[in-house]
């Protein structure tokens, strides 16, 4: 008797393969170990099968006998969903324990951006800077002496300045490159640039070449934010688009305009994540907080669907 199993199996809409088992498993789980060796596939699933019984409507597969010699098979991608306890009980706590618990997607996306802040807080530098800082302040403020900066006390600064702003924005406009470097001399008179100008002039300019730098080396590491804006006129491309024109970037109260997919994702992976969003929303009675879970997990998925089509 022939034992071999033709199998056309639906991963998603846009990806159905054919694909032919020698020997019929002997159970769902050597199955599903074949499909993933098979097809590549790296993440746990569910099995459905077209039911010739029931004019082949989709029935879960529960048992190998269901299925026949040449069978329609789909994947449904399981989220792995991890327990988190909302609080942990201490040993001098006077409070009863609770049962409640939330589910959470593992693997959650990063820390999104916060709108840019009304006071820029300028961040701690390394311990060696900070300490010259600190000296160089005390001087300014009994003789009025400008600290000498060198080169790479100069460019940690920059480098730690642009780093915390590039946390709230990509593409800082000049009134914000104006309050950081305000902020700056606030906290480090010492850093006080003499001139006609005001003394943190110097220090704007400075932020405004180093953000774009710093922007540069972020596009090559592959940051979504940043890279969509690549290709544009430059020396290898001295036909493409004038770098300043047509930017993507936030507009007035976006604080999230597109951030990277989530550490050990792709955008597979995240597809598979919104179809099930899909699907927990037929339902009569959906889970609420797998649905929100879920919608955080897809966001930068959906971003990006929309960026790229501006």
């Amino acid at each position: 008797m022939d034992q071999r199993l033709m199998l056309r199996v639906v991963i998603d809409n846009d990806d159905i393969r054919k694909l032919t088992l020698n020997e019929r498993p002997d159970s769902i789980k050597e199955l599903k170990t074949q499909l993933k060796d098979k097809l590549l596939l790296q993440y746990d699933f569910k099995l459905q099968y077209e039911d010739p019984d029931f004019n082949n409507a989709l029935c879960n597969l529960t048992c190998m006998t269901d299925l026949p010699e040449r069978a329609t098979l789909k994947v449904i991608p399981l989220v792995l969903l991890e327990l988190t306890p909302l609080s942990s009980p201490t040993e001098d706590s006077d409070c009863s324990r609770t049962d409640t618990e939330i589910l959470s997607i593992a693997g959650s996306p990063r820390s999104l951006r916060t709108q840019w802040p009304e006071f820029f807080d300028i961040p701690n530098f390394s311990v060696d800077v900070e300490y010259r800082l600190r000296e160089a302040n005390l001087l300014f403020m009994k003789d009025r002496l400008p600290m000498t900066l060198s080169r790479d006390m100069k460019h940690d600064i920059l480098q730690k300045l642009a780093e915390s702003m590039y946390s709230f924005k990509a593409y800082p406009d000049d009134d914000d490159f104006s309050s950081v470097a305000k902020a700056l001399i606030s906290k480090h008179p010492s850093l006080t640039e003499p001139g006609p100008q005001p003394g943190w002039f110097g220090w704007k300019n400075s932020l405004k070449f180093k953000m774009a730098n710093f922007r540069t080396k972020l596009r090559k590491s592959g940051c979504d934010d940043v890279k969509i804006n690549g290709g544009k006129r430059s020396k290898s491309n001295p036909e493409g688009e004038s770098s300043s024109k047509n930017i993507k970037r936030p507009k007035r109260g976006e604080a999230n305009y597109l951030p990277n997919l989530p550490a050990g994702h792709d955008e597979r992976t995240l597809e598979n994540a919104r179809m099930l969003v899909v699907e927990e929303l037929k339902k009569k009675i959906p889970n609420a907080t797998q649905v929100s879970k879920m919608m955080d997990q897809t966001f930068p998925l959906r971003r990006r669907e929309i960026v790229t089509k501006e």
